[in-house]
């Protein structure tokens, strides 16, 4: 389809949907209804199934999130909309996929984006309702939200940075241009020291004020996204003579095409290679787990302020994470990928009328937080978002939905996962289809086996009918085609460039 086709289809859906929305209930200004529950928004950066209730790496400790796991809803099989920070996050609080609103890159934030200007936010939706919304730390992607000129939460905390580092790069100079966020490893560093705990203090601090109710308390926490660097206890739960390392295929990219490399064709993450050259795979993911067990650390400290305030038998808890993140499988670390890695996800709900220690196995996508938490908390239903809500699992577990989850990674990249299998597209028309019931670590690329040409094509059903183009000005992590070439942040990609770090 011609591209100002799409990007016009855009414009005039957009338009409308907006334009509906100013003339229903949510758009006034509502008066606060003191027995709608609260909102507890709990969003981590960066983290996998790494997480002991997810069964995502056997050593992995984190008994916080575990226990918010026993008291609520797990959702063991979700997605996220991409796997990269910003166009994740724009997804989950619009509620519109990355092949809807045209981002797919670090950038731009919606409302640099003149068709996306007047998208009511999940946080504006809330405030709009009734809410006093509160937020500190990463919720929308780089410092959009927390400008003197937005206005998406009522009350600001701190923000998410690299607060204390130590004098140089732990692990020396890395590819890709030696991104001063790409190091990971132990210094003298003290919890106090770390954004996170700034973050989950001031949270702490609002609870313990018994803000009225109804609130939307939005906490972000920063680990663990690059540079990993944690309080050296952390390290201790993890000692590196028996350290568990992801199980990985040597070659494993041989059965995926050439495009499968393009999403993430020149990153400053380093390559499996690169680690493995270096000695450094086993330290990645040493760090990697330490971060993930400090930040749960940090979890716990909300949760048990929500307890100790008598506030979580009326506040909804919902926990995620934005994407996830290789540790060398498929032969990277980073993200901006389409396999399980990347793209499951974290996702819990816990609090009133929820099933207690339930767990929904079959897929589900980050798309599904917005309308869930409408119906949580009787908001006026809002008819435009693409997302499902998810009461009826949060009711019963054991109810079924038709719908699978699709991730998109850049412009027409998707993949499409179910319970059992994974189909990938990609632009270019290259195509991957796995098993993960047979074959959970996505080794063996089914695609080219004819038997499994109907499976692939049944899934390929579910693949989204308009994909925007990106908008003009955005080349960070961008992958585009033009006239049929691939272009990867400006820069064509030829069929005889070797693939960088490979």
């Amino acid at each position: 389809m011609n591209r100002n086709l799409v990007y016009g289809i855009l414009v005039c859906a957009v338009g409308m949907l907006c334009t509906s929305c100013k003339g229903n209930k949510a758009e006034s200004e509502i008066p606060p209804h003191t027995n709608n529950p609260n909102v507890l928004f709990i969003a981590i950066d960066d983290l996998n199934d790494w997480v002991g209730c997810l069964k995502g790496h056997p050593q992995v400790r984190t008994p916080n999130i575990d226990r918010l796991a026993s008291r609520g809803v797990l959702f063991t099989n979700a997605h996220t909309q991409s796997p990269i920070c910003n166009p994740s996050r724009t997804s989950i609080l619009t509620g519109y996929r990355p092949s809807t609103t045209g981002v797919y890159g670090l950038s731009p934030s919606i409302r640099d984006v003149q068709e996306l200007k007047d998208i009511v936010t999940l946080p504006q939706y809330f405030s709009k309702n009734g809410y006093t919304t509160f937020s500190a730390g990463k919720i929308f992607h780089g410092g959009y939200g927390r400008r003197d000129t937005d206005t998406e939460f009522d009350s600001l905390g701190p923000g998410s940075r690299v607060k204390t580092k130590p004098p140089s790069k732990i692990i020396g100079t890395t590819p890709g241009g030696n991104n001063p966020l790409m190091d990971w490893g132990k210094f003298p560093l003290k919890a106090e020291e770390t954004s996170d705990w700034e973050v989950a203090s001031w949270a702490v601090d609002v609870l313990n004020g018994q803000p009225k109710s109804p609130y939307f308390l939005s906490v972000g926490f920063f680990l663990p996204h690059v540079p990993l660097y944690s309080p050296e206890e952390w390290y201790d739960l993890y000692p590196k003579e028996n350290l568990q390392l992801p199980p990985i295929l040597e070659n494993d990219r041989e059965d995926t095409p050439r495009s499968s490399w393009y999403n993430h064709w020149d990153v400053p993450e380093p390559r499996l290679k690169w680690t493995l050259e270096n000695g450094q795979h086993k330290n990645l993911v040493q760090a990697y787990l330490a971060a993930v067990s400090f930040v749960d650390s940090q979890v716990g400290k909300v949760l048990d302020a929500l307890e100790a305030n008598g506030q979580s038998k009326n506040t909804i808890v919902v926990l995620w994470s934005d994407h996830g993140y290789h540790l060398g499988e498929k032969e990277i670390t980073g993200k901006n990928a389409l396999w399980e890695r990347s793209t499951r996800v974290p996702l819990i709900f816990a609090g009133p009328n929820i099933v207690e220690g339930g767990t929904y196995d079959f897929p589900v996508e980050l798309l599904d937080v917005y309308p869930t938490l409408n119906d949580l908390c009787e908001l006026p239903q809002k008819t435009d978002l693409e997302g499902h809500s998810l009461l009826p699992q949060l009711g019963n577990p054991n109810t079924h939905r038709p719908w699978p989850a699709i991730t998109t990674n850049n412009w027409n990249n998707h993949t499409i996962r179910t319970k059992d299998w994974r189909y990938i597209r990609y632009a270019d028309g290259g195509e991957e289809l796995y098993d993960m019931k047979k074959d959970p670590n996505e080794w063996n690329n089914l695609i080219s086996d004819a038997q499994y040409r109907p499976i692939a094509d049944s899934l390929g059903k579910w693949l989204p009918k308009v994909n925007t183009p990106p908008h003009v000005g955005n080349y960070l992590r961008i992958l585009e085609y033009r006239d049929g070439t691939p272009v990867w942040q400006g820069n064509k990609i030829l069929p005889e460039d070797p693939i960088p770090g490979i």
